[in-house]
């Protein structure tokens, strides 16, 4: 199901309940679901161009730096 059309759906139910004050909560958690899902298929994209490179230069831990260290410190 799209995102949309979930949202749509849950906030209908909500009124139909007599929820109104959940429309602002479904609408947050709309929008974070589709971040995420966004960033699971950059994070597939990354690891699948990584995959198919084959250079190899990032394959070997020891040529990958550590976020925390500058570079030449370790």
């Amino acid at each position: 199901m799209e995102i949309e059309a979930w949202l749509k759906a849950a906030c209908d139910d909500a009124e139909r309940r007599g929820l109104p004050e959940l429309k602002s909560l479904l609408e947050t958690l709309a929008r974070s679901t589709a971040a995420l899902r966004a960033a699971d298929r950059s994070v597939r994209s990354a690891a699948s161009a990584l995959a198919d490179d084959d250079s190899g230069a990032l394959s070997a831990p020891e040529r990958m730096a550590h976020p925390d260290v500058a570079e030449g410190e370790e």
